[in-house]
């Protein structure tokens, strides 16, 4: 068993994290609660956040969110870029120099990232080139719920507790208003799919989050 997280005596495998994000709310829907966790257990984490692609209100709310969610964090570097919005695979030669000059200032101990097998063209290109960019780091990846129909079969689980859950679905809440408009955006995707997994992870508090983990090096 891989232990991610202890007690706060524990010598901590993880100082630095990397979070990718595609759109301006994919990271807390993607990751949230695994970052709170983490930064509970070990507020002395750095942390740098990257959004792909955020302007106008969805950028004051990607600010207000990764704030929110870094609050703690004494050491945080937060990146909002203006990448076009479902046009990722045809700028890819903008978006690829980006990832070579993160991955000449970043070197993370954990990089969280989109699925691989991701249905939409956007997330898909920030995990190819994640891996691309980042070949001796350990990377999850996390999945995003959509009308798509995409999700598989996780082999990676972090559990939540109540509190944590409950802070993950109120900051998506409370910072990202202009998707209400969205028949899949609202506490109860959310928190179903934190419960599916967690039923399939044997949570002991019922809440968890999933990904997938393609390789691990224990040294």
């Amino acid at each position: 068993m891989m232990k991610l997280i202890g007690n706060h005596q524990d010598n901590h495998t993880f100082r630095r994290i990397l979070c990718l994000g595609a759109h301006s709310d994919d990271i807390e829907i993607g990751c949230g609660g695994t970052l709170l966790k983490l930064i509970d257990h070990c507020p002395e984490i750095e942390v740098d956040w990257v959004v792909f692609s955020a302007t106008g209100h969805r950028k004051e709310e990607a600010l207000a969110s990764a704030n929110s969610f870094l609050k703690p964090v004494n050491k945080k570097n937060i990146v909002i870029k203006e990448f076009r919005e479902r046009f990722f695979p045809y700028i890819g030669i903008e978006i690829k120099e980006f990832f070579d000059q993160l991955s000449k200032n970043c070197s993370p101990d954990l990089v969280l990232t989109h699925y691989r097998n991701d249905l939409h063209q956007d997330h898909r290109l920030i995990s190819e080139l994640t891996w691309n960019a980042f070949r001796n780091h350990m990377i999850l990846e996390y999945e995003i719920p959509k009308y798509d129909g995409d999700l598989g079969n996780p082999n990676f689980f972090i559990h939540l507790d109540a509190f944590t859950y409950r802070r993950k679905i109120d900051y998506l809440m409370q910072h990202f208003q202009t998707q209400f408009n969205k028949q899949w955006f609202d506490e109860e995707t959310f928190s179903s799919i934190l419960r599916l997994r967690g039923i399939e992870s044997n949570a002991p508090d019922k809440y968890a989050e999933a990904f997938y983990c393609r390789k691990a090096i224990l040294m």
